[in-house]
């Protein structure tokens, strides 16, 4: 049936909660939960990461500790030792379709089946092949009533795990690419300076954006210019994103600000294949993991390689910092779905081609790429500008 206005009052309650995990939960999703019964909120949970309570199971131990005599002596566990009538006739608003097999994890599923629940709303059907509607129908079975989000709301409650569904329905990471550029469109000076571009406000957001990405990427030319350390800084972060950097003829040198700060996350170096043993050696001898792949076009290092490549390794999310060589060809491949322009109010001029990406272009305005979903808010002094290249996955 259609939800009304309570329904997703509460969807966007457990959308919030969802969002409490960001950056955290990785492999797994966001997932935010909300239960309610005439009226009244008896719990709220989301999920805090792999090995953690899924949401809908935080929220019914929440639930469960605010009842009169609590459950003393029992279990709560996600297989319902202790979970037997506690939501009796209520009702659960959970961002996404609950799991229905044993994975880290026993199944959602039974543990609301023996909550006694009477209507569970949930706001996306979970895309991992071992779910994917299963759950929903196992709800079902059971007697309870499911009704699903619809339109905006279900899509941007979709768009919580952007890198889960990109992930699962291609192998691919989502990338998210994130440059500063000021008003005259330039990203750097014609001496190659850009520090700095952008606001403090901004530099705090992308600091915030690594936290929650699972790897930060930047090219070689960006590494040689700015010598980066590419961690998350001065925003809470569970964990280090993983810092890759595409240098094919493995430039990198041992007194670099990535290399110096080994023990604060790790490091994934990309080359080209034919950069010789010896050399993967040495840096590697550096605590830095080297991989080697093949050229592509115009001799840089193949992005879709390089995707898949990443994607094997459980990476979701990529946040790419550049340069406009590497947008470029990433761009060019078609592996950018995201984009996020921290427009800034100066201006250098210049004579050198500085702008976001390099490479060939549309002849007309015609075939010029318009982003979908536009977003536009203020960020210190800068505006900053997003949007999706693609459609939802």
């Amino acid at each position: 049936m259609p939800l009304d206005t309570t329904d997703t009052g509460y969807l966007e309650r457990a959308m919030s909660l969802a969002d409490k995990g960001r950056g955290c939960t990785s492999p797994n999703p966001l997932v935010g939960a909300v239960i309610v019964a005439g009226g009244r909120v008896l719990g709220e949970g989301y999920h805090a990461g792999p090995w953690r309570d899924h949401a809908e199971v935080a929220a019914m131990k929440d639930a469960l500790s605010s009842r009169p005599g609590g459950c003393a002596g029992a279990d709560a566990s996600a297989e319902g030792l202790c979970f037997e009538d506690v939501c009796t006739g209520a009702t659960m608003y959970v961002t996404l379709e609950p799991c229905c097999t044993y994975g880290r994890t026993p199944p959602c599923t039974s543990a609301l089946v023996a909550g006694g629940f009477k209507r569970i709303v949930v706001g996306s059907v979970d895309p991992s092949p071992h779910v994917n509607g299963r759950g929903l129908d196992q709800l079902r079975a059971a007697g309870i009533q499911v009704d699903m989000a619809e339109g905006e709301l279900a899509l941007r409650i979709k768009r919580q795990n952007n890198g889960l569904r990109k992930w699962v329905a291609t192998g691919l990471p989502f990338v998210t690419y994130k440059y500063a550029m000021t008003l005259d469109g330039r990203v750097a000076t014609d001496g190659g300076d850009s520090r700095w571009i952008s606001s403090a406000g901004s530099r705090i957001l992308v600091h915030q954006l690594r936290a929650w990405s699972d790897a930060v990427m930047v090219g070689g030319g960006t590494l040689r210019a700015d010598d980066p350390r590419l961690t998350a800084r001065e925003v809470a972060c569970d964990r280090q994103p993983l810092r890759v950097v595409l240098d094919g003829g493995l430039m990198l040198h041992g007194d670099a600000a990535l290399v110096k700060t080994g023990e604060q996350g790790p490091v994934l170096v990309v080359c080209g294949s034919e950069v010789a043993e010896a050399r993967r050696a040495e840096v590697e001898s550096w605590g830095v993991e080297t991989v080697a792949v093949r050229r592509g076009e115009n001799a840089d290092l193949d992005p879709e390689e390089v995707a898949r490549m990443l994607g094997a390794r459980g990476v979701q999310t990529v946040l790419l910092e550049g340069g406009p060589r590497v947008a470029g060809a990433w761009w060019a491949a078609g592996l950018i779905d995201r984009v996020m322009a921290f427009v800034c109010p100066q201006i250098i001029s210049g004579r050198d081609n500085r702008a976001p990406l390099l490479g060939a272009g549309p002849v007309s305005m015609g075939e010029a790429t318009r982003l979908r979903e536009l977003e536009v808010e203020s960020v210190g002094s800068d505006l900053l500008v997003s949007g999706y290249v693609k459609g939802s996955f």
